[in-house]
């Protein structure tokens, strides 16, 4: 970028956390404005518009002031900004900051739309929706790069298990951690909860491990009712602690 800062700026598209907006314009007015000092061809300014405005979300506001729209539609704008000459990099930083929830599953599909054939990176500090949007994450600590690589290679790399969490009724607690303990894939086996008739219980499995079907079957052999059977994955927080503790 130092030494070619127009070529590699040509290809960039970025969205700051605070959308850059003229709030007094209209938003078509502002994108053909857009355009113009972008440098997109004057014959096909209005076809990108239009284009972006499906893209975005934005066609039902195209002629509504930028001020009066919430800050969803306002973020969708930005974005058509950013994209006006089809960058193939897109750089948004937060970009869903200050959004209600239905306004960031919106801007996550728009995204994840944008990804299939531009790359976005996005900074954020929602690590939950880094999972749910990115293909990679980069985590970065006191300004260097610890991790970059895709959610499961992260987790698989820090030896990230997988945990199974079955509530029963009418089982002796000793009895299910003998018999489910010894289920192939199993690392551990903790007891979480017992209050009365009902036991809780926690099951640590083996990395690439999947014991479900042989617990669920030993479970049926026996006369325990079984609650609840689900499986918790280790989530992107729990890696990003893990990487960026204080030793």
């Amino acid at each position: 970028i130092d030494e070619h800062p127009l070529e590699i700026k040509s290809i960039l598209g970025y969205l700051p956390e605070s959308a850059p907006l003229y709030h007094d314009m209209l938003v078509f007015d502002y994108l053909q404005f857009v355009a113009g000092i972008r440098g997109v061809d004057p014959a096909r300014r209005i076809e990108r518009i239009r284009a972006l405005a499906d893209g975005c979300g934005i066609n039902e506001v195209m002629h509504q002031a930028i001020g009066a729209l919430s800050k969803g539609y306002k973020q969708r704008v930005g974005l058509a900004h950013a994209m006006m000459t089809d960058p193939e990099v897109l750089i948004l930083d937060k970009p869903t900051s200050g959004l209600d929830p239905n306004q960031i599953v919106e801007i996550h599909e728009i995204i994840k739309r944008i990804g299939r054939e531009k790359t976005v990176i996005f900074s954020t500090h929602i690590l939950s929706e880094a999972e749910a949007t990115c293909d990679r994450v980069a985590i970065i600590h006191r300004g260097k790069i610890v991790a970059d690589s895709t959610t499961a290679e992260l987790k698989e790399r820090l030896g990230g298990r997988s945990r199974i969490r079955i509530s029963l009724d009418r089982a002796d607690p000793a009895a299910a951690a003998h018999d489910l303990g010894t289920v192939p894939g199993v690392a551990r086996l903790e007891l979480l909860e017992q209050e009365d008739s009902l036991v809780r219980i926690g099951v640590d499995c083996l990395p690439a491990a999947d014991p479900r079907p042989e617990l669920y079957r030993r479970i049926k052999q026996t006369s325990w009712v079984l609650l609840d059977f689900h499986l918790e994955t280790q989530s992107l927080e729990a890696v990003f602690r893990e990487l960026t503790k204080e030793t």
